[in-house]
């Protein structure tokens, strides 16, 4: 009965430490892989995220899609964007400074989309409790401790300190001495318009990005519009950015679908919107403008044409 015993607990231990090697291989396995630096971030610190797309291959223009990078806040908004090339061997990687829109103190959760396979990884944000209490202390000691020189004596020359400042890679600038992702400088970026176009330099993504920096983020009411927009909008482009670069014939059709959108949004280039009010007017007279473009005059076409048959 001793034996039997031993033989049971024996196989027991044997198949619980095969179940752990397998899943722990099949997690190693995953598609696209994403992960933190650290689990919780204070104000100001610098996020590192970073992955490993496992079947990516710069030769297959099937598998050589950019990754989407989207954080979203506790309240369920969208707190930032950007979107990754990864190297040769798969591997992505960018960072973000723990500011602006992140602010609101709680669990922060990062998904990335590479095509049809997803993943996402969560942090918390601590607020402005990163910055250590003994700081203002060591100032103030500093401040104090000062030594008086005779008048006739010139103070010496404080050296001047040499900085040097970090080398950002690709897809990155330097803000505020940190290397943050280029699409978070302002807002996020024009993905539809961005693949449909072939780069963030096409003129027609720079107009696009001219007229929300420029004009309707100067003013509270665009401001508000655009966090609105951008819920909605970062909800579905990235998919739809990346049937772009895998279809040559839907991106031409979604090239073709946006110039009149890109020709109305030209109005604001020859008004001057210096008020609340004016934005407001303009905004809405555009929308109002898009819609009859794209559903009023079809519907009145094909009605029409039944009428005619």
């Amino acid at each position: 009965m001793k034996h039997s015993s031993k033989l049971f607990l024996a196989v027991l231990s044997i198949s619980l430490l095969s179940y752990g090697i397998s899943s722990a291989a099949y997690a190693a396995a995953e598609p696209i892989s994403v992960t933190t630096n650290k689990e919780w971030y204070g104000d100001g610190a610098t996020i590192a995220i970073s992955g490993t797309v496992k079947d990516f291959d710069t030769s297959d223009p099937m598998t050589s899609m950019d990754v989407s990078i989207t954080i979203w806040a506790p309240n369920g908004n969208l707190a930032t964007i950007a979107q990754v090339s990864p190297s040769s061997d798969g591997n992505y990687s960018t960072t973000v400074k723990a500011a602006g829109t992140i602010s609101t103190e709680g669990d922060y959760t990062v998904k990335v989309k590479w095509g049809a396979q997803s993943n996402e990884t969560i942090f918390a944000f601590g607020g402005g409790t990163s910055t250590p209490a003994t700081e203002s202390g060591e100032q103030d000691v500093t401040i104090i401790e000062t030594i008086d020189e005779a008048p006739d004596e010139a103070p010496d020359e404080e050296p001047e300190s040499i900085t040097t400042e970090p080398t950002c890679g690709p897809g990155t600038v330097l803000k505020n001495g940190v290397c943050v992702a280029e699409q978070q400088k302002k807002g996020g970026g024009c993905l539809i318009a961005t693949a449909a176009f072939g780069s963030e330099m096409a003129p027609q993504v720079q107009f696009l990005r001219e007229i929300r920096d420029n004009t309707v983020l100067q003013t509270q009411s665009g401001s508000t519009f655009m966090t609105g927009f951008n819920q909605f909008y970062y909800s579905f482009s990235p998919a739809i950015a990346d049937y772009e670069r895998e279809n040559p014939a839907f991106k031409e059709t979604v090239k073709i679908a946006i110039t009149p959108m890109l020709t109305s949004l030209a109005i604001l280039n020859y008004v001057d919107i210096d008020s609340e009010e004016e934005m407001l007017g303009y905004g809405i007279g555009i929308i109002l403008l898009n819609i009859g473009m794209y559903f009023v005059a079809p519907a009145v076409i094909i009605f029409k044409i039944k009428n005619r048959k």
